[in-house]
């Protein structure tokens, strides 16, 4: 049985030190340059802390520290002091120190190996010598807690990214750990999974557990007693959500996406902190007067925004259901239309069955009933190098399609495999790189590269086939929001050069500022298919599919409006002013 270390039990108390950090500093092997430099940092018994900041800052490696990951698995050179719950860390080993500081990895995929959802939550119990008596009753509870109760004897790599997600956290809080550690432990759930994680983790805190989160998301620093932000392995702010979040020109110095309500109140000079977008209503207002004395411009329309599109469709899917085994089909009845030129949004909850319909239009799954077409041909009929060269799919997780050892011979692959004479390779090998912007890095190895550099290379393996509509699963999951705009950006460039684009988001302003028609999916059936905006003003719905329209557009129904931006809302404010 695995030694565990002894920590002090105290009763839960904002006075006590849970963790404490003196100038702790760590390099990785190979390089000069720290990812950590001179961390101090003290969190109180029963805090909860949400650190942030750009890809590359050094949040996962700090984290990585809380329980001996680095350096007992991850070496290189550390330095300071670390105390947890008051006693001194030195050589202990991640196992003994499971039982009082648990974590949820960025690449949560990556912790997951049983068979089953029941064995991979009984795993972590059975190492800590739980008595078997109760391993059943933690089980439901935490199942019940992150939503997947019914779940136990499913296989994890049947489920979701999301449910995925949920499966790592359950796994963990059967471990119930004092202090709770979580890597962006929200990256790909939806948004009301996401609010149901924070609220389960404010419950734990609530109950004297201690938290650290990782969070590119900045609805998690709302419940937070401090927000932290770092930058090139260093501390460049530190304090309560309300002294933080005000601050949108210091977020987005720092790589994080500010709220909506807070970018609309910078316009006006409004300095008050709100938690909701109640609250942003209420405050807002006294500068909305509703006046008709200025004529009211209307909202661009999603028809005049449209690229042009092509009259003979490029995909038909005809009443596609498909079943996974002997479960509940994951898609069903689905009749869908797409034509050339067009930008789509594929939305909904874990589970709603996006994927299973997007590896359908990508000639990744066979449907168990019906039939999809591509320029009316069915698609078991296409030759695949031919329709290599007009539908491509990316990942939600690229490192699930990079295998080269560098990020030419990853982009050269398609092409040459297509049988592309030499030149014609080379030449789109520098055509792919060149838009994608990673010219520069084409000797590099694919696994060294940051998540959004690895997103891109994704994208530009795919663009040297030259195909005439790219599907994305998640483009931005794990980017920052930089990282965000410029993967965005990318796609509105390959749009405009007249590609047809589909993606699937969980990022509800992503779908509103890029996309010109939405694909709402809730329990295989889809359930709307049309303009955004039109889509948020039916609450009814949206709330059927658990989706949230994005908060500027929710801020704007207070007053009759339907912004689909930040920019838009703002516009209505000015005129009606």
């Amino acid at each position: 049985m695995t030694r565990t270390v002894a920590v002090p039990q105290q009763a839960a108390s904002p006075t006590v030190e849970a963790l404490r950090l003196e100038r702790v500093s760590f390099t990785y092997p190979e390089t000069t340059t720290p990812a950590l430099r001179d961390v101090s940092l003290t969190v109180r018994q029963g805090e909860m802390v949400v650190i942030m900041g750009a890809s590359g800052a050094g949040k996962s490696t700090l984290v990585k520290c809380l329980n001996r990951v680095i350096p007992a698995f991850q070496t290189g050179h550390l330095t300071g002091d670390m105390f947890l719950f008051g006693q001194r860390l030195t050589h202990e080993k991640v196992g003994e120190l499971a039982g009082t500081v648990g974590m949820v990895f960025q690449d949560f995929e990556a912790q997951l190996f049983s068979t089953t959802v029941r064995d991979e939550v009984i795993f972590g119990m059975e190492q800590l010598g739980v008595d078997p008596a109760l391993m059943q009753a933690r089980l439901e509870a935490v199942l019940a807690r992150v939503g997947l109760s019914g779940f136990e004897g499913r296989d994890p790599t049947t489920l979701s990214g999301g449910q995925k997600q949920r499966l790592a956290i359950a796994a963990l809080l059967a471990l119930q750990p004092r202090l709770l550690v979580l890597d962006e432990p929200t990256t790909d759930l939806d948004p009301q999974g996401r609010q149901e994680i924070f609220t389960l983790l404010g419950q734990m805190r609530a109950n004297g557990h201690t938290l650290v989160l990782v969070e590119h998301e900045i609805s998690a620093a709302i419940p937070a007693d401090r927000v932290i932000l770092l930058a090139a392995g260093a501390m460049v702010a530190e304090g309560p959500p309300e002294q933080i979040l005000p601050q949108t020109a210091l977020l987005e110095r720092y790589g994080v996406r500010p709220r909506d309500s807070d970018r609309v109140f910078q316009h006006f000079g409004i300095t008050t902190y709100v938690r909701s977008v109640a609250e942003a209503a209420a405050t807002l207002r006294p500068h909305w007067s509703g006046s008709a004395a200025k004529p009211a411009v209307p909202f661009p329309s999603t028809t005049r925004l449209r690229h042009e599109t092509s009259a003979a469709p490029l995909l038909e899917v005809q009443a596609v259901t498909h079943n996974y085994g002997e479960g509940a089909a994951a898609v069903r009845e689905v009749t869908l239309t797409i034509h050339a030129g067009e930008f789509l949004a594929l939305l909904g909850k874990n589970g709603s069955g996006k994927t299973t319909l997007a590896k359908h239009l990508g000639g990744l799954l066979t449907p168990t009933h019906g039939r999809v077409l591509l320029r009316g041909q069915e698609l078991s009929q296409v030759p695949l190098h031919q329709f290599a060269q007009e539908v491509s799919y990316v990942f939600q997780n690229p490192d699930h399609q990079l295998f080269a050892d560098t990020v030419e011979a990853e982009v050269a692959f398609g092409p040459r495999n297509i049988g592309l004479a030499a030149a014609e390779v080379r030449a789109r090998v520098d055509e792919a790189l060149d838009a994608v912007g990673l010219q520069s890095l084409r000797d590099q190895d694919p696994f060294l590269l940051g998540r959004g550099e690895r997103q891109r290379l994704a994208v530009a393996a795919l663009l040297a086939l030259r195909p005439r509509m790219l599907i994305l699963d998640e483009p931005t999951t794990g980017l920052d929001y930089p990282e965000q705009r410029q993967m965005m950006d990318l796609l509105k460039r390959f749009h405009q050069e007249g590609r047809t684009i589909l993606i699937i988001t969980h990022a509800p302003w992503v779908a509103a500022e890029y996309a010109e028609r939405a694909l709402l999916m809730a329990e295989g059936q889809l359930l709307w298919d049309g303009s955004l905006r039109a889509l948020c003003a039916q609450p009814d719905l949206c709330a059927q599919a658990a989706f949230r329209p994005p908060d500027c557009t929710l801020l704007g129904g207070y007053f009759g409006e339907p912004p689909l931006s930040v920019e838009e809302l703002v516009g209505s404010v000015k005129r009606k002013a």
